[in-house]
């Protein structure tokens, strides 16, 4: 009798009701091996130095969240991985020759700011590791505008300092008496066009050490992709548009010095900067992001019209971070403009 009730017995519970295995911490851990092959490309390129850097902001980040955690009393988070995700997404938005307390102040206010004074994991407004590195980019602005030379090996980075590709084409480099931008800047330093398309692609050019490898960064995003933890839509939607409003507003005529238009070089835009690892690591963040698919593709068109906006007009040649952050603010209208309406539900309904 009593078998028979349980068999009919109707259990209700709170949604989800479809669970999966994969935890927040296998996805944060997941993440943190498929930025391995961009870490590998910075240190070969920056030297170990590059390494000590990334490491440096790991442990500042893992200890500022312990000492929170201590302080508030609340449980252990240092196992879930999002603590040496950003430390990890931080270091590579560094310059390699960055002084050592920069990633320490940098991954403090990243954590104990920007994350758990907002209530931890899933309750930030914005990116951690963002607003750590705008954090240090504000207030040492020319440490973290120095940029070393890419040299192939593990030799520590040396005081030769350079331009970073997306410099080169917005504030010119001297040819005699001209000073010439654009892509036409980055042949005249790489030789040829094709030349500095596979520089840009490889990484042998200087950047923050996690930016420079376009290849790399992108084998560990489409890995992510494959296993289905971050979809196809921001990525996409702010690469495609980076490129094409690159290709309409990016034209330069050196000769007169105004705009050309439908002139701008789309890939050169795509491949220099933080544009891959932002589209790839930091824009497709669960929790400053929409969750609607409609409201992540104009998430990403804004992400790519602001960087692009701020790389051809602002005061940094760089714009990526800005605009993550910036869009991160319209996360929340995002998702409620485009939010799905439960099934059979009318429109009038809805707007009532």
């Amino acid at each position: 009798m009593d078998s028979a009730k349980k068999e009919h017995e109707l259990l209700v519970s709170v949604s989800p009701h479809v669970r999966d295995s994969v935890t927040v911490s296998r996805i944060m851990w997941t993440v943190s091996a498929a930025l391995l092959p961009a870490l590998g490309g910075g240190v070969y390129y920056f030297g170990l130095r590059a390494l000590y850097v990334t490491l440096a902001c790991i442990a500042a980040s893992m200890a500022s969240e312990a000492l929170v955690n201590r302080m508030t009393g609340r449980k252990g988070s240092l196992t879930d991985g999002s603590g040496f995700l950003t430390g990890l997404l931080l270091g590579l938005n560094l310059p390699p020759s960055s002084p050592y307390y920069i990633p320490v102040v940098g991954s403090f206010v990243a954590i104990a700011i920007t994350k758990m004074l907002f209530g931890g994991l899933g309750f930030n407004v914005f990116n951690p590791a963002l607003v750590g590195r705008a954090f240090v980019l504000i207030t040492w602005p020319r440490a973290m505008t120095t940029w070393s030379k890419a040299t192939v090996g593990l030799e520590q980075v040396d005081a030769t300092t350079t331009a970073t590709p997306l410099g080169m084409m917005k504030e010119g480099v001297a040819v005699g008496e001209q000073t010439i931008k654009g892509i036409e800047a980055l042949v005249h330093e790489f030789g040829t066009k094709a030349e500095a398309y596979k520089a840009l692609l490889w990484g042998n050019v200087g950047g923050s050490l996690g930016e420079t490898s376009a290849i790399l960064i992108l084998i560990g995003g489409l890995f992510l992709m494959a296993k289905r933890y971050i979809s196809w839509h921001i990525p996409v939607s702010f690469i495609g548009s980076v490129a094409l409003f690159a290709w309409i507003f990016g034209g330069i005529d050196n000769e007169t010095g105004k705009l050309a238009w439908f002139a701008g070089d789309a890939l050169a835009h795509v491949l220099g900067g933080g544009l891959m690892l932002g589209a790839f690591f930091m824009a497709t963040d669960y929790v400053t992001v929409p969750s609607v698919r409609k409201a992540q593709l104009i998430f990403g068109i804004g992400c790519g019209a602001l960087t692009v906006l701020i790389r051809l007009k602002g005061g940094f040649p760089e714009g990526v971070m800005f605009a993550i952050l910036l869009m991160n603010c319209f996360t929340p209208l995002l998702d409620r403009k485009y939010r799905t309406s439960p099934f059979g539900l009318r429109k009038e309904a809805v707007k009532s």
